[in-house]
């Protein structure tokens, strides 16, 4: 189980640069004199990095072979976790953050497409591991608010940063004690224009969305930039349609389960990273707590996510695909009916339970989601799909931080006014793919 650990590690770090900036942010936004929107680019210029590159990743480890496109992911993410660390001002600890998820982009695509080709005969034993896969990363992405709150306590908000690198040359030193893969085709030729259109596309509409509130939807920079982005998209579709080896196989979207799954990714990401964003605002500059106290109160999600995703493997095995994720779903919609408990002077206890059914459900959902993915398509082509999934999932979640950080800027009566409208946005979206799951998702 090696290729599980090594691609578990990455999984690890890369999730857990999602969150553990979360409790950060306010020491960030005192460090460097900024707000709002510049915290929302700290946390969207990772994962904004890490969806408009995740199709070249994929495309390249199909095809170049997904072992030596891993480890250039796991040295480029740790080269940038140090610069974040030493970052002397807002812009560069921007920048650095894109050079993390140009690194995450790399690795994870790769690491998946390991462990189907290890496991591409044994589909029992590969739900399990990905089950683990997916507990890890998870798991820390839930345990990174409380990482960082310790971190911070401490010392201060650059070690957040820092704590990865020892994951990285472990990471990094274990891979090269994994078989050499057999590349029996090797494309040169390489889609540049549509992995330049995707990446214009994305970062257009992310950025409007995220200056939207400070702008105004009246600025020709917002409505022209989502315009642009939209034409942009159209002609990436027709440009896919043209090109001999496009980075974006459109056959794969002939499958409505395939769809479905990615809808379904899109929309937990978005839900699940646009809530802790403005929940960890909320414990923080509404219930005044301190970031030590913040990161402890996020605990149970850690828990949440660690006891379904190491159930997930027997759960899918026994009730299918399309069960777990509906069970997931369910869960998932009942952590963000607890949110409506959210005031200003709300008790720790009573926001308990959210924190811990949110994660159950996503847990019981996501490992299930991936094994659909992965079960939807050849092994030749796993780092595709699986960079097609990730790539939904991270643009799914940069625009739920952009979009439910533009409804909590304003201070503490904005923060407490978005959480309900949070939770019913969350609750629909829920609920749609809920329906189309069972409808089209199989096994």
């Amino acid at each position: 189980m090696l290729v599980v650990t090594v691609t578990s590690l990455a999984f690890v770090v890369a999730q857990l640069d999602v969150s553990i900036v979360n409790l950060a942010l306010p020491q960030i936004a005192h460090s460097y004199g900024v707000g709002m929107s510049t915290l929302q680019w700290v946390v969207d210029s990772y994962t904004l990095a890490f969806a408009v590159l995740m199709l070249s990743a994929g495309y390249l480890s199909d095809r170049i072979g997904a072992l030596r496109v891993f480890q250039t992911g796991i040295l480029i993410f740790g080269i940038a976790s140090a610069g974040c660390g030493f970052a002397g001002s807002s812009l560069s600890l921007i920048l650095f953050r894109l050079l993390q998820g140009i690194g995450a982009a790399t690795m994870i695509p790769s690491s998946l497409s390991l462990l189907n080709k290890a496991f591409a005969h044994e589909p029992d034993t590969r739900s399990r591991a990905v089950g683990l896969w997916t507990a890890a990363g998870s798991s820390a992405m839930a345990a990174g608010p409380l990482i960082g709150g310790l971190l911070i306590h401490i010392s201060n908000w650059r070690f957040i940063f820092f704590v990865n690198i020892p994951f990285c040359l472990v990471a990094l030193a274990m891979s090269f004690k994994l078989d050499k893969e057999k590349i029996e085709k090797r494309v040169k030729k390489f889609d540049l224009i549509g992995q330049l259109l995707w990446m214009l596309a994305i970062t257009l509409l992310i950025a409007a969305i995220i200056e939207w509130h400070e702008l105004g939807f009246q600025n020709y920079l917002i409505w022209g930039g989502l315009l642009l982005s939209t034409l942009l998209l159209v002609i990436f579709v027709g440009t896919e349609k043209r090109v001999a080896h496009p980075i974006l196989p459109l056959y794969l979207f002939r499958s409505s389960s395939f769809n479905v799954l990615l809808l379904l990714g899109g929309v937990l990401n978005a839900t699940y990273y646009g809530s802790v964003f403005v929940i960890s605002l909320y414990l923080q500059t509404v219930l005044h707590y301190s970031s030590i106290t913040a990161g402890l109160a996020f605990f149970p999600l850690t828990v949440g996510f660690v006891i379904t995703n190491l159930m997930s493997g027997k759960v899918i095995i026994r009730f299918g695909i399309d069960k777990s994720i509906m069970a997931g779903l369910i869960f998932f919609a009942l952590g963000f009916a607890g949110l409506f408990v959210a005031r200003a002077d709300t008790p720790y206890w009573q926001l308990f339970f959210p924190f811990l059914i949110m994660p159950v459900g996503m847990g019981m959902a996501v490992p299930a989601m991936i094994n659909g993915i992965l079960a939807n398509v050849d092994k030749t082509l796993s780092g595709t799909a699986s960079a097609i999934l990730n790539t939904i999932r991270q643009t799914g979640g940069a625009i739920g931080v952009a979009s439910f950080g533009a409804v909590a800027a304003g201070g503490q009566a904005a923060i407490l006014s978005a959480i309900p409208v949070i939770a019913i946005l969350a609750i629909v979206l829920i609920a749609f793919t809920f329906i189309l799951t069972a409808k089209y998702v199989k096994g």
